[in-house]
Order: C-alpha cells, then structure tokens, then sequence
C-alpha cells in the first residue's frame, strides 16, 4: 500500500515512522506547503519521496491529513473531489467542523474523521518520534457516515499503531476535548504569560522552576500555529470550560483572601480525587 500524508510534522511524522515500521505500507508520500519542512521529513527518511498533493493522491491508496485544523477544514474538500475509491482520514484535534465541511460530498463516505490522542509540545518533523503512539487511544467520530471498508481500513491503520480506538460524535469529542486538552493548553499559556508579566528576571525564573512548574507550562511552548485554529473551532466548548475554572480560580482567590485554610484544605482533598482517574 502506498500512504500519502499531507502535513509531515509531529503527529504526521511519528505515524510515518510507524506505519512503515509496521509494514502497514510499502512507500510513504510527503506532502507539506513549507519547503523547509518537506526536505527535512526527506532527510530524516520519514517519508519516501516528495509530491504535489494533486500527484500524490493519484498514487495512493490512503491518504492521512496532519495539519492544522483550520488548513484541514479547507483542503479536505479539495481531496475528496479529487479521489476515486482511495481513503482520506484527518488526525485534527476538532472534529465538528472538518466533518461540516464534507458533509454534502459525493465521496463523504470515504473519509473517516479520527483524532489520536497523543502529542507533545514539539512540531515540525524533527518533533516527530517512533513507537510513542503505541497505548494510547484514538477516538473515530461519526463512524456511521464512512464508508465500512474505509472505516475497516482506518481501525487497520491505528492496530498497526497500537492504537485502541473508540468512536463517538462530533460534538460530544469537541466538548470532551475541551476539557481534557484544550483547557490545559489555554491555562499552561495563561501561567506563563502570568509568571513572564511578574518575574522580568528570567535567570530566577530558571533557578528556582521545579518539576511542577516546568510540568505545569510545558504545554505553554505549544505552537501558536496549530493552537490558534483549534481555540477557534472549539470556541463554545472552551469558554464554557472556562468559565468553570475561573469560577473555581475566584472561589480560591477568595478563600486566601479571607484564610479560610479549613475550606481550601478540603478543596485540596476534592481535587486530589482526580487521582482515582489517572491510577486506573
């Protein structure tokens, strides 16, 4: 099978050392808008050969959309009408709007709308990583409107990955995204905004930055490039999410304002409950 991934960096990247590792592919085609970034994927033998996108799909047999959300919503279209019997599924980490997008298309059947959950701070293809994919979960949306032997073939790919998969709709993924990632992102950026806006000395910053302060605004050196598209898309979700926490925020600003360290102390308890979560 040939493999055509258009977006060749961290999440397109670390799934191209894997298919191939996996021999779920015999050749894997690159497609990237930044020049830069396609001939790196080619050092790094992330991909085989370099493509147009038009020449590219016509090879293929499957091809993988790893790009920003909001690029993805736009060239989506474009590589439906271009296809015959091949298999188009995206990797973005939205989910309503790209399957809005292609939702009146001839070929709609032949794409599958996923979203890995995995990813680290880091982009481009230099970021991308083998045999990290593996554990973790990937959540197919709306699995009714693909096509079964594209959605056969989608379940294939993620088990060469190591992948689980789940499946659930569209706007019940956003609203679960915006919870367990997006919130995490918009708050590690408005801590290190915060901690920046205060402490001008950076070398203290760097003294005295423990683990969980690092840990804390790691995502906060997330590319503003992939985040930006995904705030917007998911817009609703988010300020919803956020507004409970700065709920939550003022009820503790509240509470150290008055020292009322009884209740904090069991708000502390509350929180740690997250623990039975984590510690399946």
């Amino acid at each position: 099978m040939i493999v055509t991934i258009v977006g060749l960096g961290l999440i397109g990247g670390s799934m191209a050392y894997d298919l191939k590792a996996g021999g779920f592919c015999t050749r894997i085609i690159g497609v990237d808008s930044n020049r830069s970034n396609a001939e790196k994927a080619l050092d790094l033998n992330i991909v085989d050969e370099l493509s147009s996108l038009d020449s590219a799909v016509e090879k293929s047999q499957l091809i993988i959309i790893s790009v920003p959300v909001d690029a993805a919503q736009k060239i989506l279209p474009a590589i439906l009408d271009l296809i015959g019997d091949q298999v188009v599924i995206d990797v973005g980490s939205t989910k309503f709007s790209i399957i809005e997008a292609v939702s009146t298309k001839p070929n709609r059947g032949r794409f599958v709308a996923s979203h890995p959950i995995w990813g680290t701070e880091n982009s481009g293809p230099q970021a991308a990583l083998k045999s990290r994919l593996s554990g973790h979960i990937t959540v197919i949306c709306n699995p009714e409107e693909s096509d079964k032997d594209a959605l056969a073939l989608a379940e294939s790919m993620y088990d060469c990955l190591g992948m689980e998969s789940i499946f659930m709709g569209a706007r019940e993924h956003d609203l679960h995204a915006a919870y367990i990632s997006h919130i995490s992102h918009v708050t590690s950026f408005a801590l290190a905004l915060s901690v920046l806006a205060k402490e001008k000395e950076t070398e203290t910053i760097f003294q005295l930055a423990g683990a969980g302060f690092e840990s804390t605004v790691r995502l906060a050196k997330s590319n503003p490039d992939m985040w930006t598209p995904i705030i917007k898309q998911n817009r609703l979700n988010i300020l919803d999410v956020l507004s409970e926490q700065i709920d939550q925020l003022n009820l503790f600003k509240n509470l150290i304002q008055s020292e009322d360290y009884e209740k904090i102390y069991c708000l502390i308890q509350e929180a740690n409950k997250i623990r039975k979560i984590f510690n399946k």
